[in-house]
């Protein structure tokens, strides 16, 4: 199926194990400090693959996974990104490193579609929330004097008070604005 070559999801940081084609290209990318694009085919037909334990986050916007290759290099920690919308290959990764043992921390942008995409994500997924808070929102807009409105609000499952606190402020927060403390985890 034409999904199985286009339907991708990037990833840095995973150190596998095993002699598959996963684990071979998530090693090579790793090692040479670089993201690995891996398609559903890929996830499909892993082959060989143990993940050494721990936790894996999972950010919405590629430009998070640049700042941390940029700064950890090959030492990047395990970070999938979504890329917005999860597509089947970030789920089917994300289900593969969840049957590992991996810990999923996911973060995305606080905007109504934001909520709707870490819902989504962790409806799916064995994901958790990762600095997701109604806390965690008023704590980020100390870090930026103005945001784009914050759109359709639907409800945070995990935290009932996120989404009053963003209707009650009305500005969105993007990922790239806590970077620095996202990078700091």
């Amino acid at each position: 199926a034409d999904d199985d070559l286009s339907g991708t999801v990037l990833a840095a940081g995973l150190r596998a194990v095993g002699d598959g084609v996963l684990s071979r290209i998530t090693s090579v990318c790793t090692e040479a400090g670089h993201a690995a694009s891996l398609t559903l085919a890929q996830l499909r037909d892993p082959g060989e693959f143990r993940l050494a334990s721990g936790p894996v986050h999972v950010t919405e916007n590629p430009s998070v996974m640049a700042l941390a290759l940029r700064r950890f290099g090959p030492g990047c920690p395990p970070l999938v990104c979504t890329s917005g919308w999860p597509n089947s290959a970030a789920v089917h990764l994300l289900r593969i490193l969840a049957d590992q043992g991996a810990v999923l921390r996911y973060h995305g942008d606080f905007d109504g579609e934001g909520i709707r995409i870490a819902a989504y994500v962790l409806d799916k997924t064995p994901a958790v929330p990762w600095r997701l808070t109604a806390a965690d929102y008023r704590e980020a807009l100390t870090r930026t004097s103005r945001g784009p409105a914050v759109g359709r609000l639907t409800a945070a499952p995990w935290d009932p008070e996120l989404t009053p606190a963003m209707a009650e402020y009305g500005r969105a927060v993007l990922e790239e604005t806590v970077a620095d403390l996202l990078l700091r985890d």
